[in-house]
């Protein structure tokens, strides 16, 4: 199951820039959002699982919901349209680095030698990146910066999880955020989007699409519920890590992009930043 998330999130990032060339960005985030949060609630109904929310943590679940499922869809798709999806994978891989100065300011949390080391070598490895982008005139770093801004809100729905936790059940908090969340998506493919250009759309897009609803969403976010509930941090922390590696080579393999030295020492210190903050310390 480990070895299953890894591969679909990461190959994941292939699937969405394959998906999002034809596929506008608001409709390809409401297939994903509404369809992939349909799909959980059925799996969720027939293996009797409960989903209610109580009355009184609706608001908590629609602050976290829009910071981790809104914002982060957005701010993702858009950034993908303009930049390699490899590089993409590695900005968003940011996330633990810059959730640490938001758990020292929100939860009071202390400043590790082990913190500040990962928080360093992650924005190492972002400098990196950016650097690149804002050095060349050609590149796009306005993607990198969209990309930066949803590592940025996945990390604050993330903190915002700890200090207002939602009193309910993890698997429905799960489909509810995703349904909920996607609610500003569903008005903006509405309002923003051409549904006739679907008819248009050729056999890989559509396919993408699909690998987007059944796996990256449906199968991968009941498997992380899974796995985060029965084995220890430590394991399911190794996805987290693997990710944004399979997400650079499934982009070389299938789509032909050439990471270059920079890209390869920018995943090498966003991975050693995720080690030092993912992984827990033995005791």
């Amino acid at each position: 199951m480990l070895i299953g998330i890894t591969l679909v999130w990461g190959f994941n990032w292939t699937a969405m820039k394959v998906a999002i060339a034809e596929v506008a960005p608001f409709t390809f985030r409401t297939f994903c959002l509404a369809a992939g949060s349909g799909v959980l609630f059925a799996a969720l109904r027939a293996s009797r699982q409960p989903l209610a929310i109580p009355r009184d943590q609706w608001k908590r679940l629609a602050l976290i919901a829009f910071f981790s499922i809104t914002c982060w869809n957005v701010l993702v798709v858009f950034g993908l349209r303009l930049i390699p999806s490899g590089r993409a994978a590695i900005l968003a891989y940011t996330m633990p680095a810059l959730a640490i100065p938001l758990s020292v300011w929100l939860l009071n949390e202390r400043m590790s030698g082990r913190k500040l080391l990962g928080l360093t070598l992650g924005m190492a490895g972002m400098a990196l990146l950016l650097f690149e982008e804002f050095a060349n005139l050609a590149g796009a770093p306005l993607g990198a910066l969209l990309v930066l801004g949803a590592a940025s809100t996945w990390a604050l729905g993330t903190v915002l999880q700890k200090k207002f936790p939602v009193r309910a059940p993890v698997a429905a908090l799960t489909a509810w955020m995703m349904l909920l969340g996607g609610v500003p998506i569903y008005i903006g493919a509405l309002l923003f989007d051409d549904f006739a250009a679907l008819k248009q759309v050729s056999l890989w897009p559509a396919l993408a699409v699909a690998y987007n609803v059944l796996f990256s969403f449906a199968w991968a976010h009941w498997a992380w519920i899974k796995l985060a509930t029965s084995v220890s941090v430590t394991t399911f922390s190794l996805a987290m890590l693997m990710t944004p590696v399979v997400g650079v080579f499934s982009g070389m393999l299938f789509l032909g992009e050439r990471p270059g030295w920079l890209e390869f020492g920018a995943l090498g210190l966003v991975l050693a930043s995720l080690a030092t903050v993912v992984i827990p310390v033995r005791k």
